[in-house]
């Protein structure tokens, strides 16, 4: 009996981890139908998505650095959700984060390149944190729904990044040319990512995200403190009655988890190719939706930071590969778009029962209550009650 629960429970989990990928597979077949409504051959759509997301070395490259800041972001999902919290404003945490470590670079532009790079690295987790932070506070605090108060920040992130790059951040020469473009001037070499390869674009953002997923497994698993997010998460009264700060804990998830985009915001900026940041008046001009599309990296991931690094691989071939499938079959870029929302709308849809497949396991693992001896008296299902200690 027990290598038959032992068995089942194994197979349900790997089912649990297979749903995502079938949850893709079925997003793709129905990207197929509407390829051929469109009269484009599906097979050799996907064919070039696949090449041009992993095809060759620049595509691999192009691939990792778009799956970079979905990585930060998602695995600033995960830590939140661990406290049962959620993060939608990893938008406007990229563009806070974004926006300080570019005022640090501009504020000190002698710096050596040895403690610039740090240091704007550092501003733009303190921008994102401290982004994170007010929605953790008024959530902790003041009961205030997470999922409103992140998403309004989100607006107020890109109306304060459009205020500053068209007024006290612009580009000098922009005002002389008469172009206004919403643009900081180049920015500091010395806090210019390092290359990996000498020349090209490959930065080391990438390993830098692989780190801090590393470093959130290693905070949620294997320190106080992640034990406390994670029994936050699963029982606040409980934590309570234990004597763990659940307040403040709710509080340190968000800005974790903000921190994690705000991090993403100062590799977009100074890992990009003008070295500059620059927007076209909307958040996504800056973040290219890595704030939304990191959410569902995470949920592909199992919401498991080391899991959520394939994942963010993945989405960010298939961003890539979409652009190269729409340039061979020539069909509308609406139609990629499509595409992506698909992929969304089939993994969040079968997260739920995921979850439910997960839960069930935990179920079938716990063991069953033991029976009343003869000399004991029912309890009717509630616990005894504890004896005073006397010695």
């Amino acid at each position: 009996m027990t290598s038959a629960v032992t068995k089942r429970r194994t197979l349900s989990r790997y089912l649990a981890f297979l749903i995502p990928v079938a949850a893709v597979v079925a997003a793709l077949l129905v990207g197929a139908i509407m390829l051929l409504a469109l009269g484009a051959n599906p097979l050799e759509g996907f064919r070039e998505l696949v090449k041009g997301a992993f095809g060759s070395k620049d595509a691999l490259i192009s691939t990792a650095l778009k799956a970079t800041p979905l990585l930060f972001v998602g695995v600033g999902i995960t830590i939140a959700f661990r406290a049962n919290v959620i993060n939608i404003g990893g938008e406007g945490q990229m563009v806070a984060g974004g926006l300080l470590a570019t005022v640090t670079a501009l504020a000190l532009p002698d710096l050596s390149a040895w403690i610039m790079l740090p240091g704007v690295l550092l501003a733009g987790l303190i921008g994102g944190a401290i982004w994170g932070a007010v929605p953790g506070a008024l959530k902790a605090y003041f009961g205030v729904n997470e999922i409103l108060s992140t998403i309004m920040l989100n607006v107020v992130a890109v109306q304060l990044m459009n205020f500053l790059l068209r007024g006290p951040l612009i580009d000098p020469g922009e005002i002389e040319r008469g172009t206004r473009i919403p643009q900081t001037e180049r920015l500091q070499e010395g806090a210019d990512l390092p290359l990996l390869f000498g020349d090209g674009r490959f930065h080391i953002g990438p390993l830098v995200a692989i780190l801090a997923a590393v470093a959130a497994y290693i905070l949620l698993w294997r320190t106080p403190l992640g034990y406390r997010l994670r029994a936050v998460g699963l029982n606040p009264d409980a934590s309570k009655y234990a004597g763990i700060p659940v307040k403040r804990t709710i509080m340190l998830a968000l800005t974790f988890s903000g921190a994690m985009a705000g991090l993403a915001g100062a590799v977009l900026v100074f890992g990009s190719e003008s070295h500059r940041m620059v927007t076209d008046g909307s958040t996504a001009g800056f973040t290219g939706s890595a704030g939304f599309n990191g959410i569902v990296a995470a949920l592909f991931g199992g919401l498991h930071p080391l899991w959520t690094i394939p994942a963010s691989f993945l989405f960010g071939g298939l961003l890539v590969g979409g652009n190269a499938m729409q340039r061979a079959v020539q069909v509308p870029s609406a139609l990629i778009l499509a595409l992506n929302g698909l992929v969304v709308v089939f993994v969040v849809a079968t997260d739920r029962y995921r979850k439910r497949m997960l839960a069930r396991d935990v179920r079938v693992d716990a063991p069953e209550p033991l029976a009343p001896s003869s000399g004991s008296p029912p309890t009717d299902g509630a616990e005894p009650p504890l004896e005073e200690d006397t010695s």
